[in-house]
């Protein structure tokens, strides 16, 4: 078996995150794509939209994927958890023969930062998904597309959300510029 795991805060879940699900599966031949949503990045300090409220709306948006399961734990974690524990727990769990970690551009420069780096390369073939045409030594999915969370939070721009999920962030976005 072949799986490749896509993390991240997903704060919200956006168009971007849908297109690069749809890359993945078109372009990496694997058996399951995990999708895990954060507690805490161990890159941020907070996030607008809580945990169980982001794993709920991407457990939404990709209900419908056979391929795709989204992943709970980190979420029932409750605190950051680095990468090489969710790329552990998902081998112990169902023991693939290869393990893509997806990865985006803008993580490059500081990879090798990451907890456990040395272990984590050695478990993983990292895939990066490469929206500014980044020099890399990894395997590199293009794709353009100009959007990022922290954008839409910025703008709260309801366009560039996932029809399926776009009344949901709505509605929690203005609970939360109400407060």
């Amino acid at each position: 078996m072949k799986i490749a795991i896509f993390g991240g805060s997903f704060d919200p879940p956006h168009i971007g995150h849908e297109q690069i699900v749809k890359l993945i599966l078109n372009s990496l031949e694997i058996d399951l794509l995990f999708i895990v949503p954060a507690y805490l990045s161990p890159f941020k300090k907070k996030c607008l939209l809580s945990p169980k409220t982001r794993l709920n709306l991407i457990k939404k948006l990709f209900e419908d994927e056979k391929k795709v399961i989204v992943s709970d734990y980190e979420v029932n974690a409750n605190e950051s958890v680095p990468t090489i524990k969710t790329v552990k727990y998902l081998y112990d769990k169902y023991k693939p023969e290869k393990i893509y970690l997806i990865i985006g551009d803008d993580h490059l420069d500081t990879l090798s930062t990451w907890n456990s780096f040395d272990e984590l390369s050695k478990s993983v073939e990292f895939v990066v998904i490469n929206r500014h045409d980044k020099k890399t030594d990894y395997k590199s999915l293009p794709l353009k597309i100009d959007i990022s969370s922290s954008m839409l939070r910025e703008h709260l721009d309801i366009n560039s959300i996932p029809q399926k999920i776009q009344n949901e962030v709505n509605e929690i976005w203005k609970k939360e510029l109400n407060k």
